[in-house]
């Protein structure tokens, strides 16, 4: 939370009494206080509405004192977490941008549903995923039959917004797109190469890809001596439990393998690399940082985090390659590696009213 001092903006959540005039004493009140209110929706909910404002309050403000005034009028607050500019933007024109983004790539759906809500974060669950008791989650279905779970802490979801996420999901049905769905891009020679997720099928070929790959290039990757990869391995690699597998195919054949593995540390993430020794060099890697870059930030991380060797360069030079921030120190005989990926605006930092 922003110490006292700096100007902050903050989106409120309210439900006042049905009474006229009790959202003209509580934008009185807050005017007292040289709050400037930005914005004003209104969101219907069941037996009422919940006013949403965005309000920029001075130094000398916390947001308890915001939350006084608000109870002093009889209402409520539902929840309160820091905003920016992007909240000014009407409904509309922000669920047609998510849209717009997640047509345009479909790695950027997650990302796309986590902007649209102020979610905290959007993950990918293993089946349906009903929303909780007091709307704190929300699924989404994919035309694939993945399901994508949106949850945020400060504030539940509003049946408006469910209705809003549930026909953003028509969209995407109507134009065939899903979280999962592979995309291409071209390495440096020229060749086509998908990127996919992985699944339970990929055995086979991820096995064929750990065969061909040089003892160095496993040991980078595995920091062990590994000359084949254990079958029990395959099925954890492939589909790890708190995480997600990426896969690099030129044609039918394996040749990257990339893992972002969500860890105890909700700003964190960590991330691994496997690109067959003949594809290194040929912006493979970055490509499958990009993609996971993307995956990362639609589920509320700010960063990822890779550890190597001090004499591996592959990963450094293919995480700088990506263009996302990336700082380095040496830790414990290893390099970590740190990929910024926080959103330009991020609910981590929220205060959250019951």
């Amino acid at each position: 939370m922003d110490t006292i001092g700096t100007p902050t903006t903050w989106r409120l959540r309210i439900q006042l009494d049905d009474r006229p005039g009790t959202l003209a004493r509580v934008t009185t009140r807050l005017a007292a206080r040289d709050c400037n209110v930005l914005g004003l929706s209104v969101l219907p909910v069941p037996g009422g509405v919940v006013d949403e404002i965005v309000v920029n309050t001075p130094a000398d403000t916390t947001p308890a004192q915001v939350i006084a005034d608000i109870r002093a009028e009889g209402g409520r607050c539902v929840g309160i977490t820091r905003a920016d500019l992007r909240h000014l933007v009407d409904n509309t024109t922000s669920a047609l941008r998510a849209v717009a983004a997640a047509l345009g790539d479909p790695a950027a759906v997650a990302e796309a549903v986590r902007t649209m809500l102020g979610a905290d974060a959007v993950t990918t669950a293993d089946g349906a995923d009903e929303p909780d008791a007091i709307g704190h989650r929300a699924p989404l279905t994919l035309r694939d039959g993945t399901t994508l779970v949106a949850r945020r802490g400060w504030a539940p979801f509003t049946e408006v917004e469910l209705a809003r996420v549930a026909a953003f999901g028509e969209v995407l049905a109507a134009g065939a797109m899903a979280a999962t769905t592979p995309s291409a891009v071209i390495a440096a020679n020229g060749a086509g190469i998908v990127l996919r997720g992985a699944t339970p099928a990929d055995a086979d070929a991820v096995s064929a890809l750990h065969a061909r790959c040089s003892a160095q290039t496993l040991f980078a990757r595995y920091h062990a001596g590994l000359r084949t990869l254990p079958r029990r391995w395959l099925h954890r690699l492939l589909q790890p439990p708190r995480g997600n597998t990426l896969l690099a195919l030129c044609g039918t054949e394996v040749i990257g393998m990339a893992q972002l593995i969500h860890t105890q540390d909700p700003a964190e993430a960590e991330i691994s690399l496997l690109v067959e020794d003949q594809w290194q060099r040929q912006a493979i890697g970055t490509a499958m940082i990009s993609r996971l870059g993307t995956v990362a930030r639609a589920a509320g991380h700010q960063r990822m985090i890779a550890w190597c060797l001090p004499s591996e360069v592959g990963f450094e030079r293919a995480a700088v390659a990506s263009g996302l921030p990336v700082s380095v120190r040496h830790e414990d005989s290893m390099l970590r590696v740190s990929l910024g990926v926080a959103p330009a605006w991020s609910p981590a930092a929220e205060v959250t009213v019951r």
